[in-house]
């Protein structure tokens, strides 16, 4: 399942691919200790404000100026901002229920016994210590014994099959986006551990250094199996080759991007016929899904070179390969010099000063582990019927709102309105926790046992994943855990989520004004609502189906649209030279637009939104704008901010808080926006989509 969000998920163990609602990037800073969240005392806040600064000339700085000033970033952070300390606010409450309840005997496969047996397990740091690299010493052993390319594969399934690791490709079962109802097989690349694929192939200083570490951190858990130096330095090596060699034939991000170049649908038995050494109708038996004759493949052609690489390297180079597979994906999980091994490459990476600690490491491995059992403790201590019935009145106001506005578009024929129109009655929406919860029926944790509850999980994972395949698809599953600061959009699904987590300030706060909720949670509604349109959205219909439903001079239309957005965030740059790529941002900027277009619409209907009551000295319409931009307030690393140009769907946080004003004609009459300041825009040239 495919998730649109407003954030890249800042809780959790895993990380599903998907656009998020959070900060992408900020301006950069030195590193001190920042104080939490807690009850503001002002909603809109002339101390984290720059008043000297013109709201016209950069609208960012003018509403958080005080508290970027004020503020710089955890050393345990990479980024500091709105999400991050929503994020350790939930952290904190997280450790609560964990403290409590791992100190507790309780029934043996009970909900309380696995969620505190699983973190009692990962903070018994003496048992884990004294076990050094014993838990992976088998598999290291098992590859040893591998003789041939069969032997290569066969080690590829097995590792799969028993949560070990996804080696050379990414392979399961998942909804067929043009039949939604339905799973499939999907296979896509992959087989590279750095974040990007171009920090393999690009030439330049920061990628140089990120390969150094790299290279840096394969050699140093070598050496620590027992590897010479030399003999460690060469499998460094083999490594890198063999991933930058996938990295070759890999699609890029903003080729992926399009649903219908990664919808490539075959007959296993034809598609093993490109691929003469992978054989997958034997190999999809061997994972546990036989008897299926069709399979997705995101990208044909790097199935096609992989196959080709593995044919041309040395049985034992591919060895040193799945070995290193073992020792990243199980490097966390090790004693402390692997521990510390992987935190050293991860902060070349992010820039993050010093790791964080343990028992938060741990809160949010749970969370992203068993994350509907610990759901279930934190819904009941942190979420009110009051507050998911607010959520439901509010998403109903903005959803009339957007109707509204797609009935009377300018733009649009009558023919397109109408399947927009039915598209948007039939989303669906998720709000606090699943009506019905996951129960891991089946998963044992043991407390003395961490690295094997974290295998046991893994397996479990696939082995649930792959049960699904001849059952109708449940659209009643959520993506995320309810405690994580996000919300998201899922095409197939057609339906909008919203975990708990979110639902504070500055999002939501019961006893804030309208234009504050309406500029912070309202927004993240409009946002995830003008998913199921943007430029990806759009090309799925009302029951999720991958189908046109456009006629082709309304689609033209729409792109000439999308195109300016594209283009204005082009423009933009963090770290002096890196440019944003408004085509890879394109979706998550479309949304934003189109977001705050629908939540400030939606306000303009509450009484406070049609008087002119200042509070605090602001007009009602400056709060709504200054709640959206505080939203996006916050600093990261130099690190981050190159590392989320090239991989993160969302523009930096600065550029989502400016850019999508200087399209609104409201935002310059609020603040008197003229031209000659740096952020006007000629009405003509502002351009307006929903």
């Amino acid at each position: 399942m495919k998730l649109n969000c407003i954030n890249f998920m800042l809780m959790g163990l895993l990380c599903l691919s998907a656009n998020t609602f959070a900060a992408g990037g900020g301006r950069a800073k030195k590193h001190k200790a920042t104080k939490t969240a807690g009850p503001p005392t002002k909603y809109i806040d002339p101390a984290n404000m720059d008043l000297s600064v013109k709201p016209g000339d950069n609208f960012f700085e003018y509403a958080n100026g005080g508290w970027l000033k004020a503020n710089t970033i955890p050393a345990k952070e990479t980024r500091w901002g709105s999400f991050n300390i929503l994020r350790q606010t939930s952290i904190d409450r997280l450790l609560g229920i964990l403290n409590d309840v791992s100190k507790t005997t309780h029934p043996k496969g009970s909900l309380e016994q696995r969620v505190g047996d699983l973190y009692a397990s990962g903070m018994d740091t003496l048992l884990i210590e004294k076990r050094g690299f014993d838990p992976i010493k088998p598999a290291l052993a098992r590859i040893d014994k591998i003789t041939d390319l069969n032997g290569v594969i066969s080690e590829v399934v097995f590792e799969r099959t028993h949560g070990e690791g996804d080696p050379l490709f990414r392979f399961g079962v998942g909804q067929d986006s043009k039949h939604p109802t339905k799973h499939i097989l999907d296979l896509s690349q992959g087989g590279t551990s750095l974040p990007d694929r171009d920090n393999y192939l690009k030439a330049n200083p920061r990628f140089k250094k990120i390969q150094d570490a790299y290279t840096q951190y394969v050699t140093t858990l070598f050496s620590l199996t027992g590897a010479s130096n030399e003999i460690a330095a060469k499998n460094a090596a083999t490594v890198f080759g063999i991933e930058k060699g996938l990295a070759k034939v890999q699609l890029s991000r903003t080729e992926m991007r399009d649903p219908h170049v990664t919808y490539n649908k075959f007959s296993l038995a034809d598609f093993s016929k490109t691929t003469p050494h992978l054989n997958w109708v034997e190999l999809a038996a061997q994972m546990k899904v036989p008897g299926q004759d069709t399979l997705l493949v995101g990208q044909p052609s790097f199935f096609k070179a992989e196959d080709s690489l593995l044919a041309a390297t040395p049985v034992e180079d591919l060895k040193t390969y799945l070995k290193w597979g073992i020792l990243k994906g199980s490097a966390p999980a090790l004693s402390s010099s692997f521990v510390k091994a992987n935190f050293t490459y991860t902060s070349a990476l992010s820039g993050q000063k010093v790791q964080a600690p343990r028992s938060e490491r741990m809160s949010s491995l749970v969370d992203g582990s068993i994350g509907e059992l610990l759901g279930q403790l934190y819904v009941a201590k942190y979420f009110t019927p009051a507050a998911k019935q607010y959520m439901v009145d509010l998403v109903n106001n903005l959803k009339s709102v957007l109707g509204e506005r797609i009935q009377n578009l300018t733009w649009m024929s009558n023919e397109t309105k109408a399947r927009a129109l039915k598209k948007l009655a039939a989303f669906g929406v998720k709000i606090g926790y699943p009506d019905k919860w996951q129960l891991y029926d089946g998963l044992v944790i043991d407390r003395d046992d961490y690295f094997g509850n974290l295998r046991r999980i893994s397996e479990w994972r696939y082995n649930y994943q792959v049960s699904q395949m001849n059952k109708p698809v449940d659209k009643t599953r959520w993506g995320m855990t309810p405690p994580t600061i996000n919300a998201s959009y899922s095409p197939t699904n057609n339906d909008i989520t919203f975990p708990a987590g979110i639902l504070q300030f500055p999002f939501f706060d019961f006893g804030a004004d309208d234009a504050v909720n309406y500029g912070g949670i309202g927004a993240v509604i409009g946002h995830e609502m003008t998913h199921g349109f943007d430029d990806e959205g759009r090309q799925y219909d009302a029951d999720g189906t991958l189908r046109d439903w456009w006629t082709k001079d309304d689609a033209d239309k729409f792109k000439q649209r999308a195109d300016q957005v594209v283009a204005q965030y082009n423009g933009f740059t963090v770290l002096d030279t890196l440019h944003v790529n408004g085509k890879l941002t394109e979706g998550e900027n479309l949304a934003d637009l189109g977001g705050l277009n629908v939540a400030y619409a939606a306000f303009k209907k509450t009484k406070q939104g049609q008087s002119g009551a200042k509070i605090d000295g602001f007009t009602p319409d400056q709060r709504f704008f200054l709640s959206w931009a505080q939203v996006w307030r916050g600093l990261q690393t130099p690190e981050m901010a190159a590392q989320r140009i090239l991989t993160d769907p969302h523009s930096p946080e600065q550029y989502r808080a400016n850019a999508p004003i200087t399209n609104m004609d409201a935002w310059y009459a609020a603040f008197g926006v003229q031209p000659g300041d740096k952020m006007f825009k000629k009405p003509e040239d502002r351009t307006k989509i929903w």
